[in-house]
């Protein structure tokens, strides 16, 4: 039985073969593509549960094209890449990658990380005692009304939906306005901390934001399960 959708984006035609059939031997429908500047339409198009990237692709580099997915989609991405300079795994980290795996490398690794990852965004996408009606843009916290802007409504439901991942500000920017408006970084630390002081009002003495010190945020939705309050970083530019 099938466990997912998968897109393999790799121009080795060798590589790509093997890959496809590494993951459908594991019970994955998985499809390979080459060119670059087809996976956004492709994926536009045809949702998938998990997106497979090299790093150097003709048409367009998988940075570039992680970086447009997630300002439409959160579809998981785990990039390739024969790069193993540190500099290029937090360049892929902050485009929006989920896991970074370095050629070369072992198929049975790459379908390992892909079932952590998808067993990951699997979990539950929701704080604990969160409700949120995406129809009204209200939320309630533990039975009490977080009375949030359509802003702060769009903010929460970005890090809710990806719970303890690190979104950069510039992801979450994308998230903030329908119109894209250009806006700066503390633009989006003052919506954060709006956010959190409503949380907070609703839930004294949890803080399930945390600051990722030169990133973003991310939501700590297990920490606050636990009645633990995450550390405040000291660069969270508040």
């Amino acid at each position: 039985m099938s466990q997912g959708r998968i897109l393999v984006v790799e121009d080795e035609p060798k590589l790509a073969a093997l890959i496809g059939d590494y993951l459908r031997a594991a019970g994955y429908q998985a499809e390979t593509l080459a060119d670059g500047s087809r996976v956004v339409p492709l994926l536009r198009r045809q949702p998938h549960d998990l997106l497979i990237l090299d790093l150097m692709l003709p048409g367009r580099d998988g940075l570039d094209i992680c970086r447009e997915l997630r300002g439409f989609s959160q579809v998981p991405v785990i990039m390739v890449t024969a790069r193993v300079e540190e500099i290029d795994r937090l360049l892929g980290l902050e485009a929006g990658a989920d896991d970074y795996i370095c050629k070369p490398f072992s198929p049975r690794e790459l379908v390992a990380r892909v079932k952590a990852v998808l067993r990951r965004v699997g979990e539950p996408p929701s704080l604990p005692g969160l409700i949120t009606d995406p129809a009204t843009y209200q939320a309630h916290y533990n039975g009490i009304p977080l009375d949030l802007t359509p802003v702060e409504f769009r903010l929460l439901d970005a890090l809710v939906a990806r719970p303890g991942r690190a979104l950069t500000r510039e992801q979450l920017m994308n998230h903030l306005y329908e119109d894209h408006r250009i806006v700066t970084d503390r633009t989006v630390d003052s919506h954060v901390k709006n956010l959190r002081r409503k949380l907070e009002q609703a839930v004294p003495g949890h803080d399930p934001i945390r600051s990722i010190y030169g990133i973003g945020y991310c939501l700590e939705c297990r920490a606050t399960a636990r009645g633990k309050t995450p550390a405040a970083d000291p660069g969270d530019g508040e």
